[in-house]
């Protein structure tokens, strides 16, 4: 079972109990009539990244889907809680790509982008033999992956999230759901 295509959501959810802020926040993510299994970070080779929409109108309810998820809650007031996927995209399609996930706390949308961005594409630079400087800024060792050919594309999803009333929870969550294949 390889999956062939995928898609990225994210959502938000709060409410007086833990377990609610986190089913409205996979509500707005557009995945809560399924069953989630998370999985490690592995972009199949020829997998189609396909929209949020397309991706939702493929689930069925009750379907056990796997994911890639990030999570992060808190019911502390003022906290912002944030969680983020990213993806780097080999070149050659007949190679897989990776996935990387970060939750967490404090950091804003732009942090956590470029951060989970980062990890991704390093982790398949690493992979593929690209020679770069850890040391270096990640918008310096972008254009190396990006000019190596190699790497042809990142990208990532990001939720953040304040909690603004006191003893109510804030959930955020990013997600990269793999759509199911079907005999039909």
């Amino acid at each position: 079972m390889v999956p062939k295509e995928i898609f990225f959501t994210r959502g938000l959810g709060r409410h007086r109990h833990k377990l609610q802020s986190f089913e409205a926040a996979l509500r707005e993510a557009g995945i809560a009539i399924c069953n989630l299994v998370n999985v490690s970070s592995i972009f199949p080779p020829g997998c189609k990244i396909i929209s949020r929409k397309q991706g939702i109108a493929k689930l069925r309810t009750g379907e056990i889907i796997h994911c890639v998820m990030a999570r992060s809650e808190t019911c502390e007031p003022s906290r912002q809680c944030c969680a983020g996927i990213g993806l780097a995209v080999p070149g050659a399609g007949s190679h897989y790509g990776y996935i990387s996930e970060f939750h967490g706390h404090g950091k804003s949308k732009r942090e956590v982008a470029d951060l989970v961005e980062d990890m991704a594409a390093t982790m398949l630079a690493t992979t593929l033999g690209i020679e770069f400087d850890p040391d270096k800024a990640y918008d310096e060792r972008k254009e190396i992956y990006l000019m190596s050919g190699k790497i042809v594309k990142t990208q990532a999803t990001v939720q953040v999230g304040q909690t603004h009333q006191e003893g109510v929870w804030t959930t955020v969550l990013a997600a990269a759901v793999f759509v199911p294949v079907r005999e039909e």
